[in-house]
């Protein structure tokens, strides 16, 4: 309850002529206002019309009604902003509704009122309307379904009752007004019907719209009418409005809007009487654009961010950590005041105003309306908030201080000398064949625009490369394999960090490199710090990972997983050209691609049900093996699956399309395949190997639990022994999961001829080594002394001494250790080889010797002060596991 009303009222009269004749006019609402109850005044307001009145006076009166309350309101403090644009754009929801069934009411009293649509924009689409605000709908209709007479045009009809439910908005007299309406948002104002049908709608904004009606779409949804039609278009226009690949056109369209508005509205930048606090520098509109301007950046990939409501986009923007808590913070203040007090001008007399009056005595009104001594207390309350968040807007677009790149080649190579290029007629060609049009990517005049924009930094970013023409070369096939090369030169152009980060990659690592090429789109994920985050748990990255937009299907998700699973697969390798951890970046990559893993096979799983129905007591089981099972993978790492499935394969499933057990799970697991491993249009995703199954490649794809059981205890090889050692599952219920566990378990610490697993063993060493022979002495995977020959000497001490059987590689030598069953410089020996294995699949995929301007990276990677300290310590770390796989094995050679 308000209790200071008197005081309030007091203000209402000397300040706002219409407020006061308002309570003149609707009583009972003044009279709730007076007992300080502003619930019960609105709803008083909202029965303030006349059953008798017909809708247009109906709704007239209530607005009044409505606008008297919602200020007495405000001005007392019963209620915050929210409450106040919300309860206006609520009406506005309700008048618009009333208006289309009084439209349609009067033209086609007998069918029923389908196939028209409201959709709110702006203010009103983000239910942040403000106090005198008109609203800007665009009204769409669906010709199947819309009423219309037997000898008339849908098209038509459908213009007649949108003009009709605007006539019943717009139309003035005693009681005022109800909304201006703008249908000036609709495609192509200038040449198109005022309604127009959905399917030609979703055909332009699929592919003819201007970047600033993207943004506008921020705030849209169906306000009135057939709802369920609104709902379906903006469905379907959704990956126009949120682009997972940053389309910079569009950015460049608000940031422009921003120039033009300033520009247009020179009068009413200058901060004091006749300031716009809507459309001068650091006002409302400064505001809303900052925060829609990440919103486009962000929200593609991350859902949270769409909202259409300022403050709510400010508060999403700061908790994902894309712009900072103070900055949200600042603006949410600025916001709620400039709002505020755009609602205190609006309220003098009931005008669409944003400006301050041009007097000083006119600001004193507005300010003792608000409650304060007078215009100057007022103008010292917004200063500091507008040239704060003009400051912060002006970040958007800041001023280059580069000098162009000169036309003339004798300047350019000049300027390319004092950029740091030692051999300046390398990027002078590559310059002059980007100009030329010689690539596809840049035959377009706003392609070489962005070029040219971006070439100062680019340039001093390469000269000043770990390899400057190596990145060059490869920036030079990377763009070459691109269709456009715009918003790959906008971005970079607007994050000169990136510049830089994407300079030293291009040096270090072909195989991100390579990975641009295919998708540019990948840098826009490192924009956010948040990109080189740890990559959450497995089942909440999983949860991620299946994410989908309504009504997007499961070829949908294929494309998906390919997209999230490759940024985070980039972001992941870019962390370790940064200095990060290789080891825990593998780990990262294992934690996707059992994520992955899940979320596929959990659709995949649900996809074939759909047709098959499912096998009574029985499901599908995953057992992963190889660095998968370990647990830390690197960028090339494939993965070692292995199908099963519980219960009878004797039984049959349930569904319309009925399948024997051992069928079903043999065709689910060659969809999971396939799901895991081919090419969508987003790219590949993993190689998988199913050849550590039963039987190998001549065995089934999945075979029972109970019969890989079998299996196991009497037909398995010992090599297939030695690769259970790793074995993990990854998909299947908890209940199945332990009991293949147990089947594990039972394999692994069952009682065995040591002497002859050892034997066999060694044998395998051997046979690996004669048939896959290193590539070079770099090849640390396959070396002697190196990754294969320390796997065979943990693996082997596992089932000598009947212990540590953990598929993590790293815990299961540190048990042997402690238990004095194996030296403890392995330990160091592993960690380093490990980590060579995970940065080399980076820089030198090719298992060779990295470049030499890579390997001070390589050795700051593996924890080592320089490359020659890198070396000794390599050749020390092989030594280790060199002799003490030969004291093991030394007994068995001849054997072998």
């Amino acid at each position: 309850m308000v209790s200071n009303w008197p005081q309030i009222e007091a203000r209402i009269c000397a300040h706002s002529p219409f407020l006061a004749r308002a309570m003149e006019r609707y009583p009972t609402v003044a009279a709730q206002m007076a007992q300080g109850d502003m619930d019960g005044a609105l709803a008083a307001a909202h029965a303030a019309a006349d059953p008798q009145d017909g809708v247009a006076r109906s709704l007239r009166r209530r607005r009044g009604a409505i606008a008297l309350a919602v200020a007495g309101a405000d001005l007392s403090g019963a209620w915050d902003l929210d409450r106040v644009t919300r309860t206006l754009s609520d009406f506005a929801d309700q008048a618009l509704e009333e208006a289309i069934a009084a439209a349609m009411q009067e033209r086609y009293p007998d069918a029923d009122h389908r196939g028209f649509v409201v959709l709110a924009l702006g203010k009103h689409g983000s239910r942040e309307l403000n106090y005198s605000s008109d609203i800007d709908p665009i009204l769409l209709y669906d010709p199947a379904t819309l009423p219309h007479g037997a000898r008339e045009d849908v098209a038509d009809a459908a213009v007649r009752i949108g003009r009709r439910v605007s006539e019943l908005l717009n139309a003035r007299d005693g009681d005022g007004y109800v909304f201006r309406v703008d249908l000036r948002l609709r495609p192509s104002p200038e040449a198109t019907p005022i309604a127009l049908p959905v399917d030609a709608a979703i055909g332009y904004y699929e592919s003819t719209a201007l970047g600033w009606e993207q943004a506008a779409f921020i705030r849209a949804r169906a306000a009135a009418g057939d709802r369920a039609l609104g709902e379906d278009f903006l469905r379907q226009i959704r990956p126009f409005v949120w682009r997972r690949s940053l389309d910079f056109g569009a950015i460049d369209a608000i940031v422009d809007i921003s120039r033009r508005i300033r520009d247009h509205y020179a009068q009413g930048q200058a901060f004091g009487p006749g300031y716009d606090l809507k459309r001068g520098r650091g006002g409302i509109r400064e505001v809303e654009f900052f925060a829609q301007v990440h919103q486009l950046i962000h929200g593609g990939r991350d859902p949270s961010l769409r909202s259409g409501n300022s403050r709510e986009a400010l508060r999403a923007l700061a908790e994902a950590g894309v712009i900072e808590p103070e900055v949200a913070t600042r603006l949410d203040e600025a916001y709620v005041l400039l709002r505020t007090i755009e609602h205190r001008l609006q309220m003098v007399e009931d005008r669409q105003t944003h400006e301050l009056p041009p007097t000083m005595a006119g600001v004193d009104n507005v300010a003792r309306l608000h409650g304060l001594e007078d215009g100057a207390a007022m103008l010292e309350l917004l200063r500091p908030q507008v040239e704060w968040v003009g400051r912060n807007y002006d970040r958007l677009s800041p001023d280059s201080d580069d000098t162009s790149m000169s036309q003339d080649g004798d300047k350019l190579k000049a300027q390319l000398t004092d950029m740091g290029f030692a051999d300046p007629d390398t990027p002078l060609a590559r310059i002059g064949r980007w100009r030329g049009g010689a690539v596809r990517a840049l035959r377009s005049a706003a392609s070489r625009e962005a070029l040219e924009q971006l070439l100062p930094g680019l340039m001093r970013a390469l000269a000043q490369a770990p390899d400057p023409t190596r990145a060059l070369n490869r920036l030079d096939d990377m763009i070459g394999r691109l269709p456009s090369a715009i918003n790959f030169f906008k971005l970079l152009a607007a994050r000169p960090a990136l510049v830089e980060l994407l300079a030293e990659v291009l040096s270090h690592a072909p195989t991100l490199a390579d990975a641009l090429g295919r998708r540019a789109e990948l840098l826009d994920g490192l924009i956010d710090a948040s990109a080189f985050d740890p990559p959450p748990p497995v089942p909440q990255l999983a949860v991620q990972l299946s994410a989908l937009e309504p009504g997007e299907d499961y070829q949908m998700l294929l494309d998906r997983v390919r997209q999230k699973v490759g940024d985070r697969r980039f972001a992941l390798g870019v962390q370790i050209i940064r200095g990060g951890d290789p080891i825990e970046a593998g780990r990262g990559y294992g934690r996707v691609a059992l994520a992955a893993i899940e979320a596929l096979s959990a659709a995949t799983v649900a996809e074939f049900e759909a047709a098959h129905g499912k096998v009574p007591g029985g499901e599908l089981l995953i057992l992963a093996l190889g660095r998968l099972g370990g647990g830390v993978l690197t960028h090339a790492s494939d993965l070692d699956l292995v199908y099963l499935f519980t219960g009878d394969f004797l039984a049959e499933s349930d569904g319309p399309k009925p399948l024997g057990a051992t069928q079903y799970f043999n065709r689910l697991g060659q969809r999971i395949t396939n799901a895991l491993s081919v090419h969508t249009a987003s790219g590949p995703l993993y190689e998988v190997d199913t050849r550590l199954r039963p039987s190998g490649a001549q065995g089934l794809l999945a075979v029972s639990l109970d019969s890989f059981a079998r299996y196991q205890r009497e037909d398995a090889w010992t090599w297939e022994h030695l690769a259970l050692t790793r074995a993990r599952p990854v998909f299947g219920s908890a209940q199945a999961r332990a009991a293949l566990d147990a089947v594990l378990k039972q394999t692994l610490e069952r009682p065995r001829d040591t002497e002859e697993l050892t034997r066999q063993a060694v044998k395998m060493r051997g046979d690996i080594a004669r048939h896959k022979p290193p590539a070079s002495d770099m090849d640390v995977k396959l070396v002697p002394g190196g990754l294969v020959d320390l796997e065979f000497l943990i693996h082997v001490s596992q089932f000598r001494h009947g212990m540590a059987f953990d598929p993590d590689l790293s815990v299961a030598l540190s048990q042997l250790v402690e238990a004095g069953h194996l030296p403890a410089a392995l330990i160091e020996a592993h960690d380093l080889i490990t980590r060579y294995l995970v940065v080399s699949r980076l820089v030198s995929p090719g298992s060779t010797e990295p470049p030499e301007a890579t390997r001070s990276l390589v050795a700051r990677a593996c924890g080592q002060a320089d490359w020659d300290a890198l070396l000794a310590s390599y050749a020390k770390a092989r030594q280790c596991v060199g002799d003490t796989w030969a004291a093991i094995a030394a007994p068995y050679q001849e054997d072998a």
